[in-house]
């Protein structure tokens, strides 16, 4: 049986992933796109007849199996944090830490979101660190 995998949440681990939440998405949009059928390995040629690594399963399709499971357990991993962010994004009301944490999840630093809002990356930070208390209440 599977188990079900869940989230420890504290305020660094939400930190953490509102800071990483474009890439991720990024990511998973990528991950998805090349997750296409069909094994790398030589067919032909000295490479295919030559014996296979000691210790290892020498199967090309079970090794691309393996490759590929790992491959979309990342990808869930990844889903798991944003929808973790996503569900808690009702918690800000506030106009103005809404805006910032829009621009935080599009991957925008601090510094650009201070610009932007005429504020000091500083005074960002201070309102980032009460936006994630706020998400994790």
């Amino acid at each position: 049986m599977l188990k079900e995998r869940t989230l420890v949440i504290t305020l660094d681990a939400l930190d953490s992933m509102i800071t990483d939440y474009h890439w991720m998405v990024n990511a998973i949009k990528e991950m998805r796109a090349e997750m296409v059928i069909g094994a790398k390995t030589a067919q032909y040629g000295i490479e295919a007849t030559l014996p296979k690594a000691a210790g290892g399963v020498g199967d090309p399709i079970q090794l691309e199996l393996n490759r590929r499971f790992r491959h979309s357990r990342r990808i869930k991993d990844y889903e798991l944090k944003i929808l973790e962010v996503q569900q808690r994004l009702d918690k800000i009301v506030d106009s103005r830490d809404a805006e910032i944490l829009f621009w935080l999840l599009e991957g925008k630093s601090m510094r650009w979101i201070g610009k932007h809002m005429n504020l000091s990356h500083t005074n960002i930070q201070l309102i980032r660190k009460n936006i994630v208390r706020k998400m994790i209440e």
